[in-house]
């Protein structure tokens, strides 16, 4: 029997700072190894204050995690950029600005990010005063592309409407003959409101909005909502329930991985793989709904514990891990498969350290970051420092997603061994008292989501901030991409397989 020690729990700072202060506690941060996990803006008007502004900075190797908290005027809500020091502080940044108006002073590249033209100027959705927007129109003109001239360039003009059950993207590809010069892709075309949503919600009620924020991500976001309440309110986990929640976010990961192997081969021709993978899949829902009631594992994460019906059987978990190694060898052993794979979209280790990529995205560029290991709720979990790849290619996503298809099984078979309790008993973590706030972190299938929340006095939701590694890593496609041919971007873009709805909140 295999037997886990209960992991230390997460250090927490919070520092309070002036504006002016901001820019060197970050750089000091950045210097050790901490990582910008999440930048959030607060309106914290209704509640007698004003606009303020949250970095959430996490070390891997201490999970400690360290909030700076910028109070700003409502008059005059600027704050100094943190680009230069980070791209993804960029990004945030962006984001913020768009939505509270939250101006970050000196940002190297000032231009809109999550707000279309159409928006009403001076509209802000997350601001507490912002009302419902008056009417749209074409407000502030087309976005502003970059071109690219010289002799043979032109641009090939994708979507945002696609052909698939996906969201809206648009991609603007600058090109000379089939090679791809540059790519840019604009998302946010479908502004959910998800945040805002659950404002003013109980976190019970919250929780069916977090756990639908992607489709094929229930489990990571309902388990880091759920994290992010249980530290807010003090409320403890047993240790059974959080082996069953480990156990659910790898069966999540397992029918993610086979149905991805088999888009990726029949996005090279190979058409027999594909249905293959889809027959494994279909095993692995019926697997799912076996364990929670729902194909999806909806309503298997609760607050407290799990709603769970079974454990899985680890006979038959490996069974169908054979079937995928055997899917694998079959493409890998094919040569144009192999050949449309290898050296095809790569991003270097560099590029994606700079960009602060996540997930397998990370793994196969030679970054070792796994939300499991270096912020554990389950302790004793087997690490394999070998599931990494520095080559960064289609091929390298490829084989990490199938190494790592085999060590889920094998965490599965290690986690099921413990007497786990996988009945529905769970404790409601009971209101805060006072303003309470929380994080939650977790390496879902596409990498490390996160949640923030805070808790009014009365308990329930006044703010919550989410970040799915898919707003971190869209920017490394189009990195990948230059240099490829437009062919290759069907492949290019499958290997990534980046959510619009986790990014699109």
């Amino acid at each position: 029997m295999t037997t886990f020690a209960e992991p230390a729990p997460p250090r927490r700072a919070r520092l309070t700072l002036t504006p002016g202060e901001l820019p060197g506690h970050a750089a000091e941060l950045l210097d050790q190894g901490f990582r910008l996990a999440l930048v959030g803006g607060h309106d914290d008007r209704p509640a007698g204050g004003g606009l303020r502004v949250v970095h959430l900075f996490t070390d891997p190797t201490t999970d400690t995690r360290t909030e700076l908290h910028v109070p700003l005027d409502p008059a005059t809500p600027h704050v100094p950029s943190l680009a230069a020091l980070s791209f993804p502080a960029g990004r945030f940044e962006r984001e913020t600005r768009d939505l509270f108006g939250i101006v970050p002073d000196g940002h190297p590249l000032p231009r809109r990010l999550v707000r279309h033209f159409h928006w009403p100027r001076g509209w802000y959705p997350m601001r507490s005063d912002a009302g419902p927007p008056s009417a749209f129109g074409d407000v502030d003109g087309p976005y502003p592309f970059r071109t690219v001239d010289g002799a043979g360039v032109y641009e090939i003009p994708v979507g945002p409407v696609h052909a698939g059950m996906i969201g809206p993207g648009h991609f603007r590809f600058s090109v000379v003959g089939e090679t791809v010069l540059k790519l840019k892709a604009r998302l946010w075309f479908v502004h959910r409101g998800i945040e805002k949503h659950v404002e003013g919600r109980a976190p019970a009620d919250a929780l069916p909005i977090a756990e639908r924020i992607s489709g094929d991500t229930t489990v990571g976001h309902a388990l880091a909502f759920c994290q992010a309440v249980e530290e807010a309110t003090g409320a403890l986990v047993g240790a059974d329930a959080r082996v069953v929640r480990a156990v659910l976010l790898e069966l999540e990961r397992l029918h993610n991985h086979a149905a991805d192997i088999g888009a990726l081969c029949n996005d090279v021709g190979h058409g027999i793989l594909n249905a293959h993978a889809l027959r494994v899949r279909e095993q692995l829902l019926r697997v799912n709904d076996r364990v929670s009631g729902h194909r999806l594992l909806r309503g298997a994460v609760v607050l407290g514990g799990t709603a769970t019906v079974r454990l899985p059987d680890p006979a038959e978990l490996a069974g169908i891990a054979a079937d995928v190694a055997e899917i694998v060898d079959l493409a890998l052993g094919h040569s144009v498969v192999r050949d449309r794979f290898a050296g095809t979209a790569a991003l270097t280790q560099q590029q994606a350290a700079d960009l602060g990529t996540l997930g397998y995205v990370a793994r196969a560029s030679g970054l070792t970051a796994d939300a499991r290991f270096d912020h554990p709720t389950v302790a004793g979990l087997p690490r394999h420092p070998s599931r990494v790849d520095a080559r960064g290619d289609v091929l390298a996503r490829f084989l990490i997603r199938a190494e790592e298809f085999a060590d889920s099984v094998a965490m599965i078979s290690a986690l099921v061994a413990r007497p786990a309790a996988a009945a529905a008993d769970h404790d409601q973590p009971q209101p805060a008292r006072g303003t309470a706030s929380g994080v939650g972190i977790v390496e879902g299938w596409r990498g490390t989501i996160v949640h923030r929340v805070e808790l009014g006095p009365e308990g329930t939701v006044r703010r919550l901030k989410v970040v799915d590694p898919s707003f971190l890593n869209w920017p490394a496609l189009p990195v990948a991409l230059t240099g490829s041919i437009v062919p290759d971007f069907p492949l290019v873009n499958k290997s990534f397989n980046l959510s619009y709805a986790g990014n699109d909140l």
